[in-house]
């Protein structure tokens, strides 16, 4: 009786706590009552709402023949947005904040980009969300939320149906920043957006939005005011009609970052989202608020919330979000709030919960304490738990996304994402070059250009000293030493020879924490460092005055007054009215770029983050100010370019997407600031410039980085084009013309390289009214890198083509002729070839088979050749031998030539610099070698194109590596061996073609006398027979006939064609003269090769002819041979 009056009021009691959680929203204070905050359509511009009509495609750029590559480094980015798939073990997602979309099927061994062939989403991802009731359903949200001084802007949300093959967009464009998203976890089309808004302005199109058809058409369900926008919200675990949401009242200038105030606050719902009331007091923390943080659990009675406020921490309740009580308030997990505060609990257990900040911390007893959960990397962002097994994690960090499998034991690699964030970019002198940058929460990087790996890897790059933050100055007279930049006023010189780095601040008072205003000196996040291009010792670094040292930083002169506004209103403390922030970023009034012109000593151009623009003509003596009477009120000065010549002439890119204004502005001035022109026309009204550059070989050729990626002005800024080309939606803060190529720093996608621009070089509109054209090349270097011996990496950089790169403008597409249909190449093509080639004992290459004159006579539409000084041709495309065919194995021979392309606009092929090489016999492998053809001798070129028997022809020179000390006599020699070792090489291989194809024309000829009961067949046959024996003899000394693999030659010792090609290996495995013993062994050789050749010769004199006359005696066609290989 006692156990059944137990159970009634067991069940009394869940159905009140039960029905507390299901009414309708009840008022948090007395005699406040819940406010409908439903869509009024009038509050919020009316496209944020409507997913508009798809753009049409833009016009094909005739540069689209041109490519980018990928450098790396493959060290992950930041990421605050990451999810996996429930009963998807491996498959996994993360948005980059930068980088846009990602996925990886193997659990983070790999990760494939997403958006690459998607430019029309913003490369910032805030937030994902794949629908638990369908897996293919996936959102995302553009933007982040952690507003950051070097924010990328979303966009809106994307979706995609096909779990991440392809894209659309899906409304509320105008939100630039989305803090969380949701999807019911049974209807996919259910959907909420936390959306920020402007992080640097009021905007209305920020709060709570849903959509119930998939995110065609969108509501505001909670709206607080324009500066308050969501920053979190979940789902009650047990009934999504429940929902609790943060906002976050937060605001950005170029001189602050303020978090907190009226705006911010808890919010349940419990109607679906219909209907919104703010949660204060019972608990609570009392006045204003900043960041709000919170997670639902598998109880439906427990809710956590992380609350910045005076008297934050992680809160607690109990009876789904009634009463609270404040868990725990250690400093560690609510430190810098407006950049963390973020939280999740465990699905299954509702005494787990996760605090992610500089750590990473999981609490097992409901909050009250926590132990560190170590990470790969700090500054930890975004996690997502499964749902089925709590063990199963991803993580996002300012490192990359990383994935475990043991509950945080251990953790996938964070160096296998391309997603580095770089502030400036540099190149040294060395070859190849090495390119360098600081990277946004990680170490300052030197990597190299090109890597003798097959790919640019973890070996090819190293910190040189700085931080994540600041310009990078090699030394132009000493690559190993580097000077490097961050926050607070660093700068250091490192040495690679020692690894040591030595600080050489100009003023080493550390500012951090403090506001500017009361401080000598103002350092900002990315000072300028620069070397004078008339000094090589000389060396420039900025506050808010230009400091200057000639002695490696032992000691610095100041050589400018202060060259700001100098508002000091705008020096303050940053942070807002909870937590106080002052890292740098927000550090203002300052020197933001510098350069010393390289067309006259010392006249310096300076600009400043608050609008002005000085310069001097005298090495810091006087100053003057210049700036543009159209300078944008509190502009940035990005950066300024000084060319080679006209000293009075400069450019300047500004921006002001801190104040919310994303226009672009280039200023050009050719009077010395006197007066100054607008040049922006090309460039979207919303896309803001960071850099602006001039290329050193062609006058008014100029390049521009954007916040959308890169654009080329021919006629010096007056008109501007895309050059995007392959290059991935991404912020592109910096870029410089290095030799011949153009190399850029993304802001989110590591470093480019853009290889032989001269195509832009030589470009002009008239070109399109021509069928062909051809440029001329850039003069390649004697060394070349080509792919890995085992094949690349999918995580490394890659290496610049192999060779010469020549380009080529078509007009029109040069289709290909449609591939005949499937022919039987049987025993009965063979016996054709026999029944048509009646000849009388031949003498080798007497008799050239039909077919291949066939196609001898055909000639390609489209071929390049390349000729030597003398003018003879080394080198034919398409091949005048066949390559290799797919599938067969030969671990020492080179990619195989690529087809010539004949798209319309600019095409590239790749020369790799070999001589024609020996014919290759088909399924027979190498080993330690390959019948390739040298590699041509420094000097004078020419490269010749047909196009429909039209011809056009370049010049160009292969030129030494200036690293090697081998003198041409040596390289000559070394060539010269390498001719005559193929010109053996193709002997042997002729001899071999020609007995086995007088084999096949026997046994076609037999099985066709068999076949017609032909009385001369077993006459023929015994004939054959015997001399198949001879021919057999030979051919095995030549070829090792039993290997059909590439480590079948392990089990059957190689012959004669492959000692040759071996030997070939070892001649040419380094730039130098032949050894003696190299000489030795190819007199050797080849002494046994043409032993054999004249054999074999005498078989075809003696044995073949008398087949022949057999056969002719008999009245049977007779066997003929095919051609030798021309020279």
């Amino acid at each position: 009786m006692s156990r059944v009056r137990f159970l009634v009021i067991l069940l009394v009691l869940s159905t009140i706590a039960v029905a507390q959680r299901r009414q309708a929203n009840k008022p948090s204070e007395p005699g406040v009552m819940p406010v409908a905050t439903g869509e009024p359509a009038e509050t919020f511009p009316p496209d944020a709402g409507v997913v508009p009509p798809p753009k049409p495609a833009a016009p094909k750029s005739p540069f689209e023949g041109m490519k980018y590559r990928l450098i790396g480094p493959f060290r992950g980015g930041r990421v605050v947005a990451v999810t996996g798939v429930a009963g998807q073990n491996d498959t996994y997602y993360f948005g980059a904040v930068a980088g846009g979309m990602w996925k990886t099927t193997d659990g983070g061994l790999n990760w494939k980009p997403l958006w690459d062939k998607f430019p029309e989403a913003s490369p910032s991802v805030g937030a994902i969300a794949v629908a638990p009731s369908d897996p293919n359903v996936i959102y995302v949200g553009t933007g982040e939320a952690c507003i950051r001084g070097n924010i990328v802007i979303g966009n809106g949300v994307y979706k995609s149906t096909d779990a991440g093959k392809t894209w659309k967009f899906s409304g509320l464009r105008d939100t630039y920043s989305i803090g969380r998203m949701i999807v019911h976890p049974k209807d996919p089309n259910t959907v909420f957006v936390a959306a920020l808004g402007h992080p640097f302005g009021p905007n209305p199109t920020r709060g709570i939005f849903r959509s119930r058809d998939g995110g065609k058409s969108w509501q505001r369900v909670l709206y607080v005011d324009d500066k308050t926008g969501g920053v979190d919200i979940q789902f009650d675990l047990s009934n999504p009609s429940i929902l609790f949401a943060g906002m976050w009242q937060a605001d950005r200038k170029p001189w602050m970052m303020e978090s907190g105030g009226p705006g911010s606050g808890l919010y349940r719902s419990a109607d679906g989202g219909d209907t919104w009331t703010k949660l204060t007091g019972n608990g609570l923390p009392d006045g204003i608020l900043g960041r709000v943080g919170v997670a639902t659990t598998s109880n439906p009675n427990r809710v956590y919330a992380l609350i910045e406020a005076a008297k934050g921490g992680l809160f607690r309740s109990d009876d789904g979000g009634e009463k609270w009580q404040l868990m725990n308030d250690d400093r560690r997990y609510r430190q810098r709030a407006w950049y963390y505060t973020h939280l999740f609990a465990d699905p299954r257990n509702p005494d787990v919960v996760y605090i992610l900040n500089t750590g990473a911390y999981r609490s097992i007893d409901g909050g009250k304490s926590f132990t560190p959960m170590h990470t790969p990397h700090g500054d930890n962002h975004g996690l997502w738990i499964d749902p089925d097994n709590p063990r199963r994690l991803i993580n996002g960090n300012d490192g990359g996304a990383t994935v475990s499998t043991d509950g945080g034991a251990s953790w996938t690699s964070l160096m296998n994402q391309p997603t580095a964030q770089f502030y400036h970019i540099a190149a040294d002198n060395r070859f190849p070059y090495w390119l360098y940058g600081a990277q946004q929460d990680n170490s300052s990087v030197a990597i190299a250009a090109a890597s003798a790996h097959g790919g640019i890897d973890q070996s090819d790059f190293y910190a040189v000293g700085g931080g994540e933050s600041g310009y990078i100055a090699p030394d132009p007279e000493d690559p190993e030493v580097v000077y490097a930049g961050s926050y607070g006023g660093d700068i250091t010189r490192y040495d690679h020879r020692t690894e040591q780095t030595e600080m050489i601040n100009p003023w080493p008072r550390n500012p951090i924490g403090w506001g500017m205003a009361d401080l000598q000196h103002r350092f900002q996040w990315t000072e300028p460092i620069v070397f004078s291009p008339h000094e090589p010792h000389t060396l420039y670094f900025a506050a808010e005055v230009l400091f200057k040292t000639t002695d490696q930083g032992k000691s610095w002169t100041i050589i400018s007054p202060d060259l700001t506004r100098n508002d000091k209103s705008k020096q303050q403390s940053s942070g807002g009215p909870i937590t106080k922030d002052n890292t740098g970023v927000e550090v203002y009034g300052t020197i933001f770029s510098v350069v010393e012109s390289p067309a006259q000593k010392d006249l310096i151009w300076a600009g400043s983050d608050d609008g002005l623009i000085h310069l001097t003509r005298n090495g810091g003596a006087n100053w003057d100010d210049v700036t543009p009477k159209a300078m944008p009120e509190w502009g940035t000065v990005s950066m300024i370019e000084a060319p080679l010549s006209d000293a009075g002439t400069a450019y300047v890119a500004v921006e002001r997407h801190k104040l919310d204004d994303f226009a672009p502005y280039i200023f050009k001035t050719v009077d010395f600031g006197k007066t100054w022109t607008l040049l922006v026309n090309g460039i979207p009204k919303d896309d803001y410039v960071h850099a602006v550059r001039v290329d050193p070989k062609r006058k008014g050729l100029l390049y521009a980085g954007t916040e959308r990626g890169v654009y080329v002005s021919f006629d010096d800024g007056a008109n501007w084009q895309p050059l995007q080309l392959n290059l991935p939606m991404a912020p592109v803060n910096d870029l410089i013309v290095k030799n011949d190529d153009l190399a850029v720093a993304t802001h989110g996608r590591s470093f480019w390289v853009l290889d032989d621009i001269s195509p832009l070089r030589q470009w002009s509109d008239s070109l399109k009214s021509e069928d062909v054209h051809l440029f001329t090349p850039a003069d390649p270097n004697h060394t070349t890198f080509p792919p890995s011996f085992f094949g690349g990496s999918g995580n490394a950089g890659q290496n610049p083509p192999a060779g010469a790169v020549i380009y080529y403008y078509l007009k029109t597409e040069i289709k290909k002729p449609e591939e005949k249909k499937d022919e039987k190449k049987d025993d009965a093509s063979a016996s054709a070839s026999a029944s048509t080639s009646i000849a009388a004992a031949p003498s080798p290459g007497a008799a050239p088979d039909s077919s291949a004159s066939e196609d001898k006579d055909k000639e390609p539409r489209v071929k390049i050749e390349i000729l030597d000084s003398t003018g003879k041709v080394v080198r034919t495309y398409p091949p005048k031998h066949s390559p290799a065919t797919e599938g067969e194995e030969n671990f020492f021979a080179r990619s195989q030539p690529g087809e010539i392309a004949t798209e319309a606009g600019i095409n590239r092929f790749v020369w790799d610099l070999h001589y024609e090489g020996a014919p290759r016999i088909p399924n027979s492998p190498l080993w330690g070698g390959s019948p390739d053809g040298p590699v041509a001798l420094p000097g004078d070129y020419q490269v010749r194109l047909t196009v429909d028997a039209k011809s056009q022809m370049q010049p160009f020179k292969i030129v030494p590596d200036p690293r090697l000390h081998v003198s041409a006599e040596d390289l000559k020699k070394q060539f010269d061996l390498m001719q005559a070792i193929l010109g053996k090489v193709t002997e042997v291989h002729d001899a071999i073609r020609q007995i086995r194809d007088v084999r096949a024309q026997m046994t076609a000829l037999n099985k066709r006398l068999k076949e017609e009961k032909n009385l001369n067949a077993k006459i023929l046959a015994d004939a054959g027979s015997a001399l198949d024996k001879k021919m057999t003899v030979v051919e095995e000394a030549l070829i090792q006939t039993k290997a059909k693999s590439g480590q079948d030659v392990l089990n059957y010792p190689i012959r004669l064609n492959n000692l040759l090609v071996a030997l070939g290996g070892v001649v040419s495995s380094a730039d130098a003269a032949p050894t003696k013993q190299d000489y030795d062994m190819f007199d050797d050789l080849g002494k046994q090769a043409d032993e054999q050749v004249t054999k074999w010769n005498e078989i075809v004199k003696t044995d073949l002819a008398a087949y022949n006359q057999l056969a002719r005696d008999k009245a049977v066609p007779a066997v003929g041979l095919s051609p030798a290989t021309e020279p």
